[in-house]
């Protein structure tokens, strides 16, 4: 199994302090989630249907019609593969490890950003995660567009996973969606705040939906969870109010970091990434403190979720203050 972050049991019983004491920022997940309300008794007892209104609330928030909700991105990431024939892959390097392990019966090449443009060529199959996760790279909007259209123009696809994007709305291809050669993922585990209720959606030409749902089976996605995501999505004041903050409090991290010296990296509306060749020390420094982070090794580098309320704020200055 791919190591991820969330893994706070481990930390708990690794550095033998309480659940409770720990302030988590090893995931990139809102930490003031969408409020979810009571449900009604019968979300539980019917079987899930898909006039419930998830799909017309998905294709309004999202701007596409040509959607499947899936359980999660990572059932699709998964799913993928095997709709297509194998073949040369490339993703970037570093970036969500579980999108080229998805992919290992394929051929994949995981390249740094400034060699893609001179390999695309070559490929059938282009996956991007936009922002990329853990170090914010975001590709230009006319790239992905000249690369797309020569992957489309020989049968290949470029594959974009918008997991970050929903406080940076602007830049995604959902709109798009529907394009040959073409297939964004999406989620609400992170902007809302709802990883627990694993729900995403892809968004791509019809047949290869179908040839997903195919696969996916009947209720990929719960009731339960179908009825929280469908009134998430339409809860347009919580999402203005959501991506005002989380950009402040993104920015606040930003320069809290760069002043007690971990500067030099970038970021998205729900983490930071710094770069650091001393990551895996001060990683561990800070977890004797109860601060979890998410720790990388190649490259070397600390992704930092945001704190969600003051005293998680001032606990994380402390423990930097004490590096």
């Amino acid at each position: 199994m791919l190591e991820h972050g969330g893994r706070l049991r481990a930390a708990a019983q690794r550095y033998g302090i309480a659940l409770a004491d720990w302030v988590d920022l090893s995931t990139g997940i809102n930490p003031q989630a969408w409020p979810v309300p009571p449900l009604a008794p019968d979300v539980w007892q019917r079987l899930p249907e898909a006039d419930d209104g998830l799909e017309a609330a998905a294709a309004a928030f999202y701007g596409s019609p040509n959607l499947l909700p899936v359980a999660g991105s990572q059932a699709a990431i998964q799913a993928l593969p095997a709709c297509f024939p194998a073949g040369r892959v490339i993703t970037l390097a570093p970036t969500y490890a579980e999108h080229p392990y998805a992919w290992r019966n394929h051929q994949v090449s995981a390249l740094p950003a400034a060699e893609i443009d001179a390999a695309v060529g070559a490929a059938d199959t282009l996956l991007l995660v936009q922002p990329n996760n853990p170090d914010g790279q975001l590709f230009p909007r006319e790239q992905l567009l000249a690369w797309h259209a020569g992957l489309a123009a020989r049968g290949g696809r470029l594959i974009v996973d918008e997991a970050f994007l929903d406080a940076e709305t602007a830049a995604s291809f959902v709109p798009l969606a529907g394009r040959p050669g073409l297939v964004v993922l999406r989620s609400i585990g992170k902007f809302f705040g709802l990883a627990g209720a694993r729900v995403g959606f892809v968004f791509a030409e019809a047949a290869l939906l179908e040839q997903l749902a195919e696969r996916l089976g009947p209720w990929a996605v719960s009731g339960p969870a179908r009825a929280v995501t469908a009134a998430a999505l339409a809860d347009r004041a919580w999402q203005a109010a959501a991506r005002e903050r989380l950009a402040a409090d993104s920015r606040r991290l930003g320069l809290l970091l760069d002043r007690h010296g971990l500067a030099g990296g970038a970021g998205t509306a729900l983490f930071q990434w710094r770069p650091t060749p001393d990551a895996a020390v001060i990683h561990m420094r800070l977890a004797e403190q109860g601060i979890l982070t998410r720790l990388f090794e190649a490259p070397a580098g600390l992704r930092f979720g945001l704190p969600g309320h003051d005293i998680e704020w001032a606990r994380l200055e402390a423990a930097l203050s004490r590096l």
